[in-house]
């Protein structure tokens, strides 16, 4: 059926299109997480992820690939997903997450929780320390009540590890909340890390990396 009302009609399509979108998202979310994960599958799985993470997860200090070793579970699942759905843009990534590697649900499972039992890694890419304490201040009032004070996350929230993540990544990803390019983020997040400076920014990254991540 159409509805002729002019603009009205591309409207109504666009918001369908985002609402199957999402529902299909929170089909493979929940199917996954429902799944008994298999470890030594996501062994095999992860051997195509080590191409970009390494084999210990530890990434590249290059501002484009993170550590993922010992992120939590259900953050490494819900992240893939959104991959999936390109409500997150990285082109490995989109790759990566597509059928042809991931197949199921299962998969999710299996890969996610073999990351999560990764010894975690801590960078050595840090800051200049210029702006170490203000983004200390700056943390403890914008991103502590979800990450954490020591910024080490919740899984069941699924609030992502942040301690001990590369500066330049850091860096990088808050730049894209604040220009509206990180799409599978809520607006009022964009909105908080919009009100730092470019000076918080860079302090509050420097103090993440910083910060010793919790080893399980």
């Amino acid at each position: 059926m159409r509805w002729h009302f002019g603009g009205m009609t591309v409207i109504f399509a666009g918001s369908l299109l985002a609402a199957l979108a999402g529902a299909t998202q929170s089909n493979e979310l929940r199917e996954a997480l429902e799944r008994k994960p298999d470890l030594e599958h996501g062994s095999s799985l992860y051997e195509t992820c080590a191409a970009c993470h390494q084999p210990d997860g530890a990434g590249v200090a290059d501002g484009g690939i993170p550590i993922i070793a010992g992120q939590h579970y259900e953050v490494v699942i819900m992240q893939l997903v959104d991959f999936r759905r390109t409500e997150r843009v990285d082109l490995r990534m989109n790759t990566f997450a597509a059928r042809h590697h991931l197949e199921s649900p299962q998969d999710f499972a299996d890969v996610a929780a073999y990351i999560s039992r990764m010894p975690v890694q801590r960078t050595k890419d840090v800051g200049t320390g210029q702006f170490t304490v203000l983004g200390a201040q700056a943390y403890s009032r914008a991103c502590a009540s979800c990450h954490g004070a020591d910024a080490d996350g919740n899984d069941r929230m699924r609030n992502p590890r942040l301690a001990g993540q590369h500066y330049g990544y850091l860096v990088k990803q808050i730049d894209m909340m604040i220009q509206g390019t990180r799409f599978n983020l809520s607006w009022d997040h964009s909105k908080l890390l919009k009100s730092l400076t470019d000076e918080e920014v860079a302090g509050v990254a420097d103090h993440v990396a910083r910060l010793t991540p919790d080893s399980h």
